[in-house]
């Protein structure tokens, strides 16, 4: 399975989602090859994303950077415009046509992709919160989860479609962020306490960040082995029997992989 790896590489996050992939196929328990590694950055513009295209070039993965901040749109719509997403993916498909992936992941990638790339390639993307849950960046998914005190969340790994953060889930798991364990934290923000809201903030994201990586794994590996499969046309996500399905639950083996690993 030829792998398009599409990523910002805005944080350690986005790094470390790169190595627990290559170090699952290095293994040989998953039978893919990343065929390129794509970011809408460059060299020099962020310390972060410099650390992730030093990786890649560890790897020795192709990498294509093309700038979404220094793109500048032939028509004169404005940046993030819906117009501008469109010339940009344009341009960006351009620099990928001599690659053939067999699917693409965002992992970390920072941009709404356009409808004219989601029909081009069969592309999913890692979210931080289950089906149904709140959508945009995981700062945004957290902050939104603390504001309703919200008992449970999860992560997902989704079929990308013009729509936000809504295309048909392949697998995800959930998991609660309001226990006996962060109770402390939960009741600091009730009462405005401190750094209590912030601290609630980082625990959620470390319980989020514990479980994408095996989930994403898990998914590449359903994938690999003809589990799932993605009809474009009617964008739908099909099990081996070409049935549509609504996505593997896969908490249970996801709470096995987490309590194993510690």
């Amino acid at each position: 399975m030829k792998i398009g790896w599409f990523s910002t590489g805005r944080d350690k996050a986005a790094r470390e989602l790169l190595i627990v992939v290559q170090k699952e196929i290095t293994k040989g328990d998953l039978e893919a090859e990343i065929f390129f590694v794509f970011s809408n950055r460059e060299p020099g513009e962020s310390q972060e994303s410099d650390r992730f295209f030093k990786l890649v070039e560890k790897y020795r993965f192709p990498l294509i950077c093309f700038s979404s901040k220094k793109f500048q749109s032939p028509s004169g719509w404005e940046r993030l415009s819906l117009q501008w997403r469109l010339e940009y993916d344009r341009e960006v498909m351009k620099q990928l046509e001599g690659f053939q992936p067999d699917l693409c992941i965002l992992a970390g990638y920072m941009l709404i992709v356009g409808e004219e790339m989601c029909r081009k390639y069969k592309m999913i993307n890692l979210h931080p919160a289950a089906p149904g849950g709140p959508t945009g960046s995981w700062q945004e998914v957290i902050w939104q989860l603390i504001k309703r005190g919200a008992e449970k969340t999860g992560a997902m790994m989704h079929l990308v479609t013009p729509e936000l953060d809504k295309g048909p889930p392949v697998t995800y798991c959930t998991f609660p962020i309001k226990d006996d364990s962060n109770k402390v934290l939960w009741e600091g923000v009730a009462k405005g306490k401190g750094n209590a809201k912030q601290n609630l903030f980082w625990e959620i994201r470390r319980r989020g960040l514990q479980r994408e990586f095996p989930l994403i794994v898990t998914t590449l590996k359903a994938f690999s082995e003809g589990k799932a499969r993605i009809d474009l046309a009617q964008e739908k996500i099909l099990n081996a029997k070409g049935e549509v399905i609504n996505g593997y639950d896969l908490t249970s083996e996801i709470d096995v992989a987490i309590k194993e690993k510690i």
